[in-house]
């Protein structure tokens, strides 16, 4: 049976509120250096906007990090895919991520990254899903919403590898 997406938050909606949040990032790291990771592959959409719309000086790598295998619900398994390719040693960092939902590979990958030695580690995401939360202790410090409970597709976030091109955040109905 095909599956069909149900928009949840319009285009419009996610530029205006990625132009929010960058501006608060930017005044809270006025005239310092920010350090962003993307957590690939969703992550990407969001990080290229949020960056474009940064003030501070910003810099960038990749990693990629999984829980996920072709379904709809984490394996609860976590694997580095790819690496960062700098140091972090001294650098204020900010993890961009599109989606936060158990916590689990953020708790992971806060951890390993905290043993680089960075001056300072921050997190922002598109969406979070606080109900899902299974790690407490992963706190969000930029948000750009707080979704219900339902398998989202778009900027980035996709199913089986389709529909991240898609410009909202839209729900997948099957």
């Amino acid at each position: 049976m095909a599956e069909k997406i149900r928009v949840l938050i319009p285009e419009e909606d996610v530029n205006k509120k990625i132009s929010e949040v960058a501006d608060q990032i930017s005044r809270d790291y006025e005239g310092r250096p920010l350090h962003l990771i993307c957590v690939l592959k969703g992550g990407v959409f969001f990080t290229c906007e949020l960056a474009k719309r940064l003030t501070a000086p910003v810099s960038l790598d990749f990693m990629s990090v999984s829980s996920y295998g072709s379904g709809t619900e984490s394996s609860g398994v976590v694997r580095i895919v790819k690496d960062l390719d700098e140091p972090l040693e001294g650098r204020d960092v900010l993890i961009v991520e599109d989606i936060i939902d158990s916590g689990r590979t953020l708790a992971y990958l806060i951890e390993i990254l905290k043993q680089r030695g960075p001056a300072s580690i921050r997190l922002c995401t598109l969406l979070d899903k606080p109900e899902r939360r299974v790690k407490k202790q992963v706190k969000v410090d930029y948000t750009c919403f707080s979704i219900p409970d339902e398998f989202v597709v778009g900027y980035g976030l996709d199913y089986d590898q389709k529909y991240r091109n898609l410009p909202y955040i839209g729900v997948v109905e099957f």
